[in-house]
Formats: C-alpha cells, structure tokens, sequence
C-alpha cells in the first residue's frame, strides 16, 4: 500500500511538472518570463519589461508596465531583447501569423485570454498571451491600451498597397498588429519614433 501511494505521488509530481510552462530570467534584472515553442521558434510568452532609455510604460502610469510590459520605440527595440535572444523580424512574426492559421484568424489565437475589453478577448490557442498595451506616439501621447496590441519587428520599410513592398524608407518599420475588435493578425508599418511593445525570440 505504501508502494502504492509513493508511486501515485510521483506520478501526480511528474504530470503537474510536465505541464509546467518553461520560463526564461532576464539576468539584467531579474525579471521572469514564461517561453512557449511556436512553429519551431521559442518566444517570450509576455511582453517584454526591460527599462531602459527610449522605453515607457503605457499611459505613462509605472503599474502598467508591470501587466503589460513597456513600450518602446523602434531604436530601443532593437536593443533591448536580453543575451541570446533577439527582436523578432517581419518574417518570425508572418511564421507565427501562419502557425496561428493565417492572418484572417490568427489574432484570436494569439491574444490571451482576458484583458481585452468589448469581448475581444482571444483563444490564446498558442499561449502566445498578447495583451493590448496600446502605443506611445512620436508626440508622447498614447492611446489603445486595453483595445490594441502593436509588436515591433526589426524590419524596417513601408507597407504597401501594391504587392511589393517599399524597403527603402528607413524611417518607417514593420509590426504586428492585433485589435479587439477582429480575429485578424495584420502586419503593418509605422514611424519608428513610435514606441510600441516588444516579444523577444531566441536565437537559434
């Protein structure tokens, strides 16, 4: 009988750990945060919360930064992922749009859960967990957060109506963008001035 229940116990243990998300720690800081494996990439599962010079919490307010990361602007970005990890490129995130079932639906999958308001919480069916912290724009106003998701790439250009994209405008970069209001996962671009979420991912 005691066999019985060291077994059943060992069991039960390794099942909850089985199920355990895998998590990174940011030795600049010692911040946590959950990693998930998506499409054969390994993302941060939350936003990045790394402060550092052309960073802000949205709508200025310090608690915010701890429930939705900071915002960054685009030169920031590019440098604020951790060691080993990188700022992902236009082309991680069409990965991850695609994984998630293309652009019509994939931001249903990405979003998480709660913290959308108007019921436009997602499935969060790849524990991506994107949350709507909204932007800062080039004037220090901010707006969208609790509606809107924006996640720089580190490619830069201007999207198009043409089916060619204009890489040549240096002042404009691409992000993710994801909307209470729709199930849709679009990639556009905007000012780099901007200062807008940041996902890291790992280097292969």
């Amino acid at each position: 009988m005691r066999f019985y229940f060291s077994a059943l116990f060992f069991a039960i243990v390794a099942f909850v750990l089985a199920g355990c998300s895998e998590s990174f720690t940011d030795e600049r800081d010692g911040q946590s945060y959950n990693i998930v494996e998506i499409g054969g990439k390994v993302w941060m599962a939350s936003n990045l919360n790394f402060e550092t010079t052309g960073s802000f919490c949205p709508d200025g307010v310090a608690k915010n930064c701890k429930k939705f990361g900071r915002l960054y602007t685009w030169a920031a970005a590019m440098n604020a992922c951790p060691e080993g990890w990188r700022l992902p490129s236009r082309e991680d995130y069409e990965s991850l749009v695609n994984a998630g079932g293309g652009a019509a639906v994939a931001g249903s999958a990405l979003k998480s859960g709660s913290g959308w308001f108007k019921k436009g919480n997602g499935t969060n069916m790849l524990d991506f967990g994107a949350l709507p912290a909204g932007y800062r724009g080039s004037d220090g106003k901010f707006d969208g957060i609790g509606g809107y998701g924006y996640f720089w790439t580190a490619t830069s250009g201007v999207a198009s109506s043409s089916t060619v994209e204009d890489s040549s405008n240096e002042n404009f970069a691409f992000y993710l963008y994801l909307d209470f209001s729709s199930d849709a996962a679009k990639l556009n671009s905007f000012d780099k001035a901007d200062a807008r979420s940041v996902r890291c991912v790992r280097n292969p």
